[in-house]
């Protein structure tokens, strides 16, 4: 009897280990929105065929992140002139389902995206789609659709010029989106801002608010998505765009901070103004540190400040200003790991700074290639791609070394995932699945 108990105990406690080491990825940043793995034992070296436990052929080109619950991942594509969304089987790699969502793809540059740049997300039991259509739509994991519309016809038509890329972001029982757009017309003021909460399971419309701004011409548009910041105090929506970040309550989408004169020539940018001055890189909330690291556009700064100071218009607030640094990536998200940022140019340099004081540890170049995607952390090294089809593999730390960078000779605009001992890459042919 004994021996049966220490078996049963034995038995729980190897699972609750192995759940612990193998997490799912329900959305694009991963479980905490901060694109950090706890996963150990992640390949940091493969080829083509080395180490690859599959390779699926997509469809179509798409620059969005995979999710991935047990053993389902899902992903959305072009397929052709339709917008799809597909699951695989996350063992064996086989299309388990494709629905078409929309039609209408368009490429908003050559070779750096089109509409299928929004990520999914994932409860498990339902997956929620949005492209840069405006389609936006839930299904069941096994692909009955749930619900469907389009938000342009909603909350307004879409008016971005390289088509809307922002992701919604899921909490609880809602699914959060920003919606920042507007005429590219000097002196035209018209423009939309509004951010939005729906019911997940039935697409209505629990909030919708404006987001008034100053901001003028490209300067309307956003391209950088939500996210949630909660550091078990304080709970908000993050929005970016439009020259200003705010945070919103999540029970009524109410303003409850803004953090703006991000455009020059300010005291927090000393730049002249900019009026293709649009935000792509979101920013990186960090609530262990009560800090949220706000990247800009073309050149400008990149400001870390604490979120406890922000109340009400905090611009001038000099108490929440961390530190400003004066060099942004411009479509990256910055990382935090262990008291280390890391931010990857659009050029292949990588800048590692303290997070507490803003000063360089280094500025190094990677890999000589345009950069699209946002670093992945696992196992003590950082991922990520390039549009070119190169994969770089950094060690973390204070000390630069490029442990390996493998050319895959397929273009990548998706930022890499960890879910149950693999590595997730979709690059514009395939999705590889690469294991240790």
């Amino acid at each position: 009897m004994r021996l049966q108990r220490f078996i049963c105990i034995a038995s729980l406690l190897l699972l609750q280990t192995a759940s612990a080491q193998a997490d799912n990825w329900p959305q694009w940043r991963g479980v905490q929105g901060d694109g950090i793995s706890k996963e150990k034992n992640i390949p940091t070296k493969w080829s083509k065929t080395e180490k690859v436990a599959w390779r699926t052929p997509m469809p179509g080109q798409a620059g969005a992140t995979p999710c991935v619950w047990g053993d389902r991942i899902y992903t959305t594509s072009a397929d052709g002139t339709d917008l799809v969304v597909l699951c695989l089987n996350a063992t064996d790699g086989k299309i388990l389902w494709k629905q078409k969502v929309g039609e209408g793809n368009q490429d908003a540059r050559s070779g750096e995206g089109n509409s299928a740049s929004p990520s999914p997300s994932t409860d498990g039991e339902h997956v929620w789609v949005f492209f840069g259509t405006g389609a936006l739509a839930c299904y069941t994991k096994d692909g009955i659709e749930v619900w469907k519309f389009n938000v342009g016809d909603r909350f307004g038509n879409l008016d971005i010029q390289f088509g809307m890329t922002s992701t919604p972001v899921l909490d609880g029982d809602g699914l959060y989106l920003q919606l920042i757009h507007g005429r590219m017309k000097q002196g035209d003021q018209s423009r939309t801002g509004k951010v939005v909460k729906l019911e997940k399971l039935t697409g209505k419309t629990v909030w919708e608010v404006d987001r008034v701004t100053d901001a003028q011409f490209e300067c309307k548009h956003s391209y950088a998505s939500p996210f949630i910041y909660d550091d078990k105090k304080s709970k908000v929506l993050v929005v970016h765009g439009a020259d200003c970040t705010t945070g919103h309550e999540l029970a009524t989408g109410r303003e409850l901070w803004r953090f703006g004169t991000l455009n020059g020539p300010t005291a927090l940018n000393p730049k002249p103004n900019d009026i293709t001055f649009r935000f792509v890189a979101s920013p990186c909330v960090d609530p262990k540190s009560n800090t949220i690291i706000i990247p800009t556009a073309k050149e400008g700064p990149v400001i870390a400040v604490k979120v406890s100071e922000l109340q009400g218009d905090s611009s001038a607030k000099t108490s929440a200003v961390v530190w400003n640094l004066p060099r942004t990536p411009d479509v990256s998200i910055p990382l935090v790991v262990d008291g280390l940022v890391y931010m990857l140019n659009k050029d292949g340099k990588l800048q590692c700074v303290e997070l507490a004081t803003g000063k360089e540890v280094y500025m190094n170049r990677t890999y000589t290639g345009q950069h699209r995607t946002s670093p992945l952390y696992a196992d003590g090294h950082l991922y990520f791609g390039s549009n070119d089809g190169h994969f770089t593999v950094v060690k973390a730390g204070k000390d630069f070394e490029v442990v390996s960078t493998m050319d895959m000779g397929e273009a990548i605009t998706a930022s890499a995932i960890v879910s149950n001992g693999t590595l997730y890459i979709r690059s514009y042919e395939a999705l590889y699945a690469i294991r240790n």
